[in-house]
């Protein structure tokens, strides 16, 4: 070791007089020295094992950006993110498909990390946002054009090129490359022929349109393009559930941006989300629950989907109890969402709705199912006086609001005791109807 060590500091010794006393140097003269002195530190300081949890399960790597999922597991942003972009929301280990996919930084962990390198003198790199985002090389470059020109030809070669251009449209330096007009309407090629559309190139061409909007720059340039637009819809009719489901995601993608919002809602679309909420799998369901919550961040949207059936729809599968249980809470969040419109209460109150939200508060053990089901009762009860009385009813019976207010979430509890205390008012007037929330808005 003596003899290594002697080598490798003559060579630092060297390399270091050539860079400081020389006019100039080359760069490979710097990288030697960085990795003559880092050998030095190697011999020094063994590398220590890096412990397991600080390793991102998909690579086995020290994490650099820990973000938690939904599952309560931990993943390497880019890592994670990447897999989550290709497989489509599918949770790794289990297959299990993820609700929303928010990924929330593990700052516990990343804390714990950068303290351990510190501590072993390791350097920690810094994050990299996105593995797809590397640079492009020529031969993608030229490999779309006889693409998106085979996209004109027979329909065998349509449907070879749309399928090659859904994988492409995976890379986000690809997506980049469709930010203008022209590119998007050399994708919608194959929609010019009268001829019905081959399910296997529709299912394609939508996958495909679904990638390129997950680019922030590319979401207005589609929902503002009729003819994509219409493309989703019909695909939202008529396509095979998958299709469906994929058009929905690529709606809800695109309805992130608020401009799209009032677009994509005024283009009729919402009357085939709610035909594939009903009609779908779970995994149709989902995605086109997500638009739908994403659209009815408008209230013009929440009247055109009320109108069409959601409310029934909604709770016709909760009563069912056929659903998973993350699936349960997206509804019910749709629920709350939908019920800050009048029109939305109106139709809860109609179909049964008090009955089956006090059911919950009874006897659901989800914190999340019974927050939900207590914001929207608490809407019901605030404007519909007529149901207080079902209400008082119930829980004069079976004490159900004041077990809320007793050991319910800090916002379920909130909302209990707003309910409580209309319950005990009797008749309110102007004067004395308390304001249950300053704020009743079903987001806590």
């Amino acid at each position: 070791m003596a003899n290594t060590e002697a080598e490798l500091k003559q060579k630092l010794k060297e390399l270091i007089e050539s860079i400081v006393d020389g006019d100039d140097y080359a760069v490979h003269t710097a990288d030697n020295a960085i990795r003559a002195l880092s050998a030095l530190k190697d011999l020094k300081c063994p590398a220590s094992p890096i412990p397991p949890h600080f390793r991102c399960p998909l690579s086995g790597h020290l994490m650099t950006d820990p973000v938690i999922l939904a599952t309560g597991q931990t993943f390497d942003r880019p890592l994670i993110q990447r897999w989550l972009n290709e497989i489509l929301r599918v949770y790794p280990q289990s297959h299990v498909v993820l609700n929303r996919c928010l990924l929330a930084p593990n700052v516990l962990l990343q804390g714990m990390i950068s303290e351990w390198c510190k501590d072993k003198g390791i350097y920690l790199p810094k994050p990299v946002f996105d593995v797809h985002d590397e640079q492009l090389t020529e031969a993608h470059r030229h490999r779309l054009h006889p693409l998106l020109f085979k996209l004109s030809l027979s329909v065998s070669e349509q449907k070879e090129a749309a399928k090659e251009l859904r994988e492409l449209a995976k890379r986000m330096s690809v997506r980049a490359l469709f930010g203008t007009r022209q590119m998007i309407q050399l994708l919608l090629r194959p929609l010019s022929s009268e001829a019905p559309l081959d399910p296997e190139l529709q299912d394609d061409l939508v996958a495909a349109f679904l990638n390129l909007s997950i680019l922030d720059s590319n979401k207005r340039l589609l929902a503002e393009n009729e003819k994509v637009i219409a493309f989703l819809i019909d695909s939202l009719k008529s396509g095979a559930v998958q299709t469906r489901s994929n058009a929905a995601a690529a709606l809800s993608s695109m309805s992130s941006l608020d401009s799209n919002k009032h677009i994509i809602g005024r283009s009729g679309a919402i009357k085939y989300l709610v035909d594939l909420l009903e009609e779908g799998d779970q995994l149709a369901m989902r995605d086109a629950g997500s638009a739908l919550f994403r659209l009815c961040c408008v209230r013009e949207n929440i009247v055109r989907t009320v109108r069409e059936g959601a409310v029934q729809i909604i709770l016709g599968k909760l009563v069912n109890h056929i659903l998973v249980d993350d699936l349960v809470d997206e509804l019910l969040s749709m629920l709350a969402l939908l019920a800050t419109h009048t029109i939305a209460l109106e139709a809860l109150v109609n179909h049964g709705g008090v009955r089956f939200l006090l059911d919950i508060l009874r006897k659901s053990t989800q914190e999340r199912v019974k927050e939900n089901a207590a914001v929207i009762l608490h809407l019901i009860c605030f404007h519909n006086r007529e149901k207080r009385k079902e209400i008082k009813e119930e829980e004069l019976a079976n004490g159900t609001i004041s077990n809320v207010v007793r050991t319910g979430s800090a916002t379920a509890r909130r909302k209990a005791k707003c309910i409580f205390n209309c319950l005990r008012i009797g008749k309110p007037t102007s004067q004395n109807t308390p304001n249950p929330d300053p704020n009743p808005n079903p987001n806590p």
